[in-house]
């Protein structure tokens, strides 16, 4: 028989359960794939918004919308409209029922454990297909699947419930370059900005320095072409800085140092060409940004909830 057996809401960021069904099945297959909605719970920041995990005998289906992800597990013979328009139900009374700031701010796990009610009624409706009066919506969603399929998860991207290594972590030398890609960092500070903003500034105002020696390069033989390639370097340098700020690599916290050291061993350079509160302005920002790439580190692994 052909049904939706149990549902939940999900924070993306972090997995944290914001609402589940109550009345989970208590067969071994049904008990197996609990451990499938957990894993994919601590991947829903890597994955597309509209998926399907084929677990056998039952079938996970999610959609994932402003930081909201919506799961819900399936016998295998569920036919896939009627399971993407349940979602789609749970996703547009979520998003109208609770604001984006509650689901932000949620620490608890289930602290919205009330929209349960919804879940079950409408659960109850798409387990009796003869009942549905949405029709017209049916229509739209199959089209809308037949025009951006969901994305089918294999077994060996999401890896084993017993920690067997998957596609997100691999478990050979070398491994950390592949993970690293989906390295998230933890949430950028107002004086993280800032620092941005500022490493954007000293980066412009080497490049015009650098145009301007350029030009007086080719109008006087006597100018040290070195003062052009420090100018440039000076700007490579701020452009790393922001890019190390705002994105997770290897060794990230050393490039940062030695792209600092860059800096001022240009500014050194550059000393007979500004005033020391230039150069201190430009070593001052160096240092700051690298401060701020110290702080803003990954985050750390996600609570195991109780999905």
């Amino acid at each position: 028989m052909s049904m939706i057996l149990s549902a939940s809401v999900i924070r993306v960021r972090d997995g944290l359960p914001l609402s589940a069904s109550t009345d989970y099945e208590q067969g071994t297959g049904v008990q197996e794939c609990r451990k499938y909605f957990k894993m994919l719970s601590k991947k829903l920041a890597q994955l597309p918004d509209r998926c399907t995990l084929k677990t056998g005998h039952y079938n996970i289906n999610f959609i994932s919308s402003l930081g909201v992800s919506y799961m819900m597990l399936c016998t295998e013979n569920y036919p896939n409209v009627l399971a993407f328009s349940f979602l789609d139900e749970l996703q547009k009374e979520f998003i109208t029922t609770y604001n984006m700031m509650k689901t932000n701010t949620a620490v608890r796990p289930y602290c919205f454990i009330e929209f349960d009610n919804f879940i079950q009624r409408t659960k109850q409706r798409y387990n009796n297909p003869r009942s549905l009066s949405t029709k017209i919506n049916l229509s739209d969603m199959q089209m809308e699947i037949k025009l951006r399929p969901p994305y089918q998860i294999s077994m060996c991207e999401l890896g084993s419930a017993n920690g067997v290594t998957s596609a997100f972590s691999v478990d050979y030398k070398g491994a950390g370059k592949i993970s690293s890609a989906h390295q998230r960092l933890e949430p950028v500070t107002l004086s993280g900005i800032v620092a941005f903003i500022l490493s954007l500034l000293c980066g412009a105002l080497n490049l015009i320095r650098g145009f301007h020696a350029i030009e007086s390069l080719l109008q006087s033989d006597g100018e040290d072409f070195n003062y052009v390639v420090a100018f440039f370097l000076g700007t490579a340098a701020c452009l790393y800085q922001c890019y190390l700020l705002v994105y997770y690599t290897g060794w990230r916290n050393v490039k940062s140092f030695l792209t600092f050291g860059l800096i001022c061993l240009c500014n050194m350079y550059l000393y007979e060409l500004r005033n020391l509160w230039q150069l201190f302005f430009h070593v001052t920002v160096g240092a700051f940004v690298t401060l701020q790439i110290w702080l803003r580190q990954a985050q750390g692994k996600a609570p195991d909830y109780d999905v």
